[in-house]
């Protein structure tokens, strides 16, 4: 079976992902469950060779890259789609995993996106991060919330991605895309956003802080008055602060957790969860950075624990604690009970059982 046979499949099923590994049939993703393609057969060596070369089309660049760090990725147009692809090695042998993107993004609005999100954009000035592990839906958010800026406000958008995945078009916004890598728009990120500040851009999007480099950049650019937008892998709100900290020597800590006090404007961390329907579903945790947060960020000895309860006490600023979110999408019924509890540490079980308590009181009450 070739590769456009696979794709095709792929996007008949409305899958999000292509998994090619040798020694198995080619596997499609398709809300959150592995699907083999029907009809296809276990791919071989020659097959998985054979992907590679039609997807690399001996660009040179690439070839290379792979050749030296034993992984690519890259960006690949097939009919009237994107998709991410990344391709590593296993038993010397190529595999490859390929995300389709579609090309209309959905709206901000049907993502479950919580609106302060959305509200925090028009700030002047800062840093807003959007964080969650692999396959959380970050860059869906990001390129909705770029669509977004471009769409309402007259700004100046530069994003930096590897690869490009959302196609943008100027609307009222000036959007400008570049692709990080070898051969490529940019070599890296901190490059591309040390040289962003030459280039008169009002709002700086990165595609993902992954080191000390990047992170500094990106504040010396919200130091100069622009604001960021940014993603990390982490899987909450409290470990994104950490991470970011434990970018920096400990000498280094004091100076950097007082730029993140006055930098840092929103930290939202999400996670997909398959719903009762089927269909995923958003799980949002958002910080609001107030002089409560501020404070616990300058801190000598930074807890993690604090910095959740003043997420749970701030909620009236529109930050969302985890446990009320799972919670609401409890009672909502668009996940389960065991869904939730899953979530979270056994310590907070007794919370989540209270919090779902009192929604259901609340909602009986309401006239």
């Amino acid at each position: 079976m070739n590769l456009d046979q696979i794709l095709d499949e792929a996007m008949r099923a409305d899958a999000s992902d292509v998994h090619l590994i040798c020694n198995n049939k080619p596997m499609l993703r398709i809300a959150r469950d592995l699907v083999p393609v029907p009809n296809s057969e276990v791919l071989t060596p020659e097959d998985m060779y054979e992907y590679y070369d039609y997807l690399v089309k001996g660009n040179v660049d690439k070839d290379e890259v792979f050749n030296t760090t034993r992984k690519l990725d890259m960006s690949y147009e097939y009919k009237d789609i994107r998709l991410r692809v990344n391709i590593s090695l296993s038993d010397e042998i190529p595999l490859c995993t390929l995300r389709l993107i579609k090309n209309e993004l959905p709206p901000y609005e049907s993502l479950g996106v919580p609106d302060i999100v959305r509200r925090m954009t028009y700030q002047p000035q800062g840093l807003i991060l959007v964080t969650g592990k692999t396959n959380s839906g970050k860059s869906t958010t990001l390129n909705a919330l770029v669509n977004y800026i471009n769409e309402n406000q007259n700004k100046k958008i530069l994003t930096l991605e590897n690869p490009v995945e959302y196609k943008h078009t100027s609307k009222k916004s000036l959007i400008v895309q570049k692709e990080v890598g070898k051969g490529r728009d940019s070599l890296t990120f901190s490059d591309g956003v040390k040289n962003s500040l030459r280039e008169d851009c009002d709002i700086l999007v990165i595609g993902e802080i992954r080191d000390k480099v990047t992170m500094e950049a990106a504040i010396e650019m919200a130091e100069s008055g622009h604001l960021v937008i940014g993603t990390l892998h982490t899987k909450s709100c409290a470990e994104t602060i950490d991470r970011m900290i434990n970018f920096y020597e400990v000498r280094d800590q004091a100076t950097i957790k007082y730029l993140l006090s006055a930098l840092l404007k929103l930290v939202v961390s999400q996670r997909l969860l398959k719903g009762t329907d089927g269909k995923l579903v958003l799980v949002p945790e958002v910080m609001v950075v107030d002089n409560i947060v501020s404070g616990i960020i300058r801190k000598e000895k930074m807890s993690v624990s604090e910095i959740e309860d003043a997420i749970q006490s701030n909620l009236e600023k529109g930050s969302i604690g985890l446990i009320n979110s799972l919670a609401e999408l409890f009672v909502d019924d668009r996940i389960t009970l065991d869904q939730a509890k899953a979530q979270i540490e056994e310590k907070n079980l007794e919370i989540l059982n209270r919090t779902i308590m009192q929604l259901k009181i609340n909602r009986n009450n309401k006239p």
